[in-house]
């Protein structure tokens, strides 16, 4: 079975959206070097609805010179989303019904590891089917106050596993945690919340 890997920049204060404008601050040789050799062990991409329609407005448009466009541009791109009718940045393929059972059946499939680019929103939910291997960090020696939090509007407990974890000269932390399978609802009532 496949493995589904999902990589998000977060803030301290646990925020994963927009890391364009407070994270991709600390992108340096070193961070690139790890994320190309992210990509190198995978040959499928999954994406959230809104990050297919950024990620299809910017990659068409980037040489092979810029690091990861040939994997974005060549993989074949699978998208979650209930509205999108056409997928014009291709190869790719929509999933629309029963996310949770197709993204399964994808696992299936022969190939390398399928990579989850950002998507917090897809992440959440692969978490909560039990569906998401690993989980790739970079933590950002930043406090943004506002924004999507990676863990928001999740009601269940699980456990990560530290598998790696490197200090990268920009002041950044680079961690890849493993899921551990057994995801629990908390008893809210024994840890005095309503």
């Amino acid at each position: 079975m496949r493995d589904i890997v999902a990589g998000l920049f977060i803030s301290l204060d646990g925020v994963v959206e927009a890391p364009s404008i407070w994270g991709f601050q600390y992108m340096d040789e070193e961070m690139s070097k790890g994320l190309s050799d992210g990509i190198a062990q995978a040959d499928t991409v999954l994406l959230g609805r809104r990050t297919y329609l950024e990620f299809a407005d910017i990659w068409p448009k980037q040489g092979g010179e810029v690091l990861m466009s040939d994997f974005f541009n060549r993989s074949h791109k699978y998208v979650v989303s209930s509205t999108l009718e056409s997928l014009s940045w291709q190869p790719a393929s929509l999933i629309k019904d029963d996310f949770a059972h197709e993204i399964y059946l994808l696992k299936q499939q022969p190939g390398k590891n399928i990579q989850v680019p950002g998507s917090p929103t897809l992440v959440r939910f692969l978490i909560q089917n039990s569906l998401l291997n690993v989980l790739n960090l970079t933590i950002c020696p930043v406090v943004v106050g506002c924004g999507m939090r990676l863990f928001d509007e999740m009601d269940i407990s699980f456990k990560l596993k530290l598998a790696h974890s490197t200090n990268l000269r920009t002041g950044a932390i680079s961690a890849t945690y493993q899921v551990v399978p057994g995801i629990t609802s908390p008893d809210r009532a024994a840890m005095g919340l309503p």
